[in-house]
């Protein structure tokens, strides 16, 4: 292990379940990467920049339900401003989305 982190300090990071609604090309991105909205119920929509090109398509992300960080502050990604940061396990140079085994609320606390 790297870091060793307290479980306070694991426990400011606020991560919820959220569903993909929209999917769009990001051409500046400097990686390949998509554009996402993300419905996260009563805390609201948010937009992301998620580099998982290589292990998905556009039309098969719409509706899937995704782990994302809500609380980091928003980061200038080329012309976009992300929101909140996507979940996923790297493998190479390929990423692969944490989500529920089954369909949850969205907004739902992970812990």
């Amino acid at each position: 292990m790297e870091k060793i982190v307290t479980f306070e300090d694991f426990t400011k990071v606020d991560l919820r379940i959220g569903t993909i609604i929209e999917v769009n090309a990001f051409p500046k991105a400097n990686n390949p990467a998509y554009q996402l909205i993300i419905d996260f119920g009563v805390l609201g929509k948010k937009k992301t920049s998620a580099q998982i090109t290589t292990q998905y398509q556009k039309e098969n992300l719409i509706n899937r339900q995704i782990v994302a960080v809500i609380n980091f502050p928003n980061k200038q990604i080329a012309n976009f401003m992300s929101e909140c940061l996507v979940v996923g396990a790297v493998k190479a140079n390929d990423v692969f989305l944490l989500h529920p085994e089954t369909k949850v609320k969205n907004g739902s606390s992970v812990s």
